[in-house]
């Protein structure tokens, strides 16, 4: 029933997909939301996943090759990790990614990009990537890593497609359209390294602190918000 639920929606609400062709040609950067052992690694915290994940899985190891090809071609990449003082909750979710534990450290096959000279690793209090980057003096480290590099576009990867991601591709897009990413043409979005969390109606009927979410139905409403604010949605990453 559920997976006749998806595909009805997808039928009603679809999510317009092409194919994205890479070359020196566009200066591109590839950012990664919160690919860290708290929302990726099996038992890591509350809010990692309990059990395998075939989605998450699928992230990792698309968002890797990505990271890898990037690297190669000296091409910028900016990582958030989610990253929260014990003291300060972030409500309506219970605590995660606590500062000083590897719950807030990138996943084991992306660790790498600590040494990344083309990497640049910004760990966030909050939902919103775009907001974390704003420093005490009102700077805001994505922006002058946009300006820096003269990037034309963004290609977006992570966790969680309705979350973490959809508020960041949001407010880029809003702060593109506002004039504060001047070299900033496109945000998009690959579906495939991207996913969010499980927690099916059964299982949050028996516990009232919270809501439903299912994976997949969660993802497709991800990406077409996404796409309804002005973000592209690629259907495969090509490298010419």
């Amino acid at each position: 029933m559920a997976s006749q639920t998806v595909e009805l929606l997808k039928e009603e609400l679809p999510v317009e997909q092409e194919p994205l062709h890479l070359s020196s040609d566009i200066s591109t950067g590839l950012v990664l939301v919160d690919l860290v052992n708290g929302f990726c690694t099996v038992g890591a915290g509350n809010l990692a996943p309990r059990e395998p994940d075939e989605q998450i899985s699928k992230m990792v190891e698309e968002t890797l090759k990505l990271s890898k090809l990037f690297s190669e071609k000296k091409w910028p990449i900016f990582a958030f990790l989610d990253c929260h003082h014990p003291d300060v909750p972030e409500p309506p979710y219970p605590p995660h990614c606590i500062a000083g534990t590897d719950e807030a450290n990138l996943v084991p096959d992306l660790q790498w990009l600590e040494d990344e000279p083309n990497a640049t690793l910004r760990r966030k209090d909050c939902i919103d990537g775009f907001l974390g980057s704003i420093e005490k003096d009102g700077s805001n480290v994505f922006i002058d890593w946009v300006k820096n590099n003269q990037i034309k576009q963004v290609l977006v990867v992570g966790i969680c497609t309705d979350i973490c991601v959809l508020d960041f591709v949001s407010s880029a897009l809003s702060a593109r359209n506002r004039g504060f990413l001047s070299t900033l043409e496109n945000v998009i979005v690959y579906p495939q390294a991207c996913a969010t969390f499980d927690l099916p109606l059964h299982v949050a009927r028996n516990n009232k602190d919270v809501v439903a979410h299912p994976q997949e139905l969660m993802h497709h409403i991800g990406l077409y918000l996404a796409r309804g604010r002005g973000a592209k949605i690629a259907s495969e990453v090509i490298f010419d």
